[in-house]
């Protein structure tokens, strides 16, 4: 018996990834570029549909590819137009996506890891423990489901404007999958948005920001959620290895690689823990006079988690502080 071959699934491939595969049958680069938007603008999956394709091509791909979107396991919506999908994983683990609409934009947070590693204190995802890493199939099917789920905006684009890495997992600790994903969702020919509407979240790999600044220089958002060393080693561990300043210095070289470049430093407000005014002077002192954002986050409690929210006043506080200095 003759052991069947399988299908390669194209969704997850770059440009460049594209055209090699192409190449390997005997197709010219431009194919590349005529298959990517019926498949990510169009949302086509079915290559007999790609009728500017020869018939010749268009057997070729069907016998040798296929184009595979992640499995919806559930679809919830809310009143105020949020929409939330969780996508089944063969390890009968779910994975989050939620599209968040705003006035002039629809942010869509993608998930880039089954579970995470990184076990920060109040991160209900890192309590789940690790799996495994998403393919880039699987991280960009996210968005293709988005966008073919969702009504288009009234001047009929794409209801995705924004795309942030903020769902499960880190994202820089997958990084050999998420690069295919930025190109695809920044090329004309796959997303085509701007680099500043795509934005990586990461608690901080060191080596792998430095990377990224110079193979696919997006937004960076980083997890800094504390002033100090002593404090973010207790709340965010992968602090023992890249401490604050080494991961700082990273930040203001990857926003140095493009101009009016800030980098935005996430806080997570923890009751006692690092909301005093004492930590918002500290937090000052570090970030003065740099390309910095900070986005002060109210925590959301889960179940077996030692932290509480910070009250209302005390954020109104620490925030007033940090506008002050």
């Amino acid at each position: 018996m003759t052991a069947t071959t399988a299908k390669t699934n194209l969704l997850g491939m770059s440009q460049g990834m594209l055209e090699q595969f192409l190449a390997e049958r005997g197709e010219k680069p431009f194919r590349a570029r005529q298959v990517m938007p019926w498949s990510h603008q169009r949302g086509v999956t079915d290559f007999d549909a790609m009728t500017d394709l020869s018939k010749k091509l268009r057997e070729q791909l069907e016998q040798d590819a296929e184009i595979v979107l992640p499995t919806v396991q559930s679809r919830h919506d809310s009143e105020d137009g949020t929409s939330k999908w969780l996508f089944a994983t063969d390890g009968g683990q779910a994975v989050e996506t939620v599209f968040i609409p705003e006035p002039g934009r629809g942010t869509l947070c993608i998930s880039s890891q089954v579970g995470c590693a990184l076990d920060c204190a109040f991160c209900a995802t890192g309590a789940q423990g690790f799996n495994r890493n998403l393919t880039s199939a699987e991280i960009i099917g996210q968005v293709f489901v988005a966008n073919n789920e969702l009504p288009r905006r009234d001047n009929d684009e794409p209801a995705v404007t924004n795309v942030v890495f903020m769902g499960m997992g880190e994202p820089l600790a997958n990084y050999r999958n998420v690069i295919p994903v930025l190109e695809l969702l920044i090329t004309d020919y796959g997303y085509g948005l701007s680099r500043r509407r795509v934005t990586i979240s990461t608690s901080g790999i060191v080596p792998h920001v430095e990377k990224l600044g110079d193979e696919c220089n997006v937004s960076l958002a980083v997890s800094l959620h504390a002033p100090n060393d002593e404090l973010r080693d207790r709340i965010v561990p992968i602090n023992k290895l890249h401490p604050i300043a080494d991961l700082l210095d990273a930040c203001w070289q990857y926003a140095a690689k493009r101009a009016n470049r800030f980098i935005t430093f996430e806080y997570v407000m923890l009751r006692g823990v690092n909301d005093s005014l004492a930590h918002a002077d500290e937090l000052y002192e570090l970030l003065a006079n740099r390309p910095a954002k900070v986005n002060l986050i109210p925590f959301n409690p889960f179940p077996g988690t030692e932290f509480r929210r910070s009250s209302a006043e005390t954020i109104r506080h620490f925030q007033n502080r940090l506008r002050q200095r």
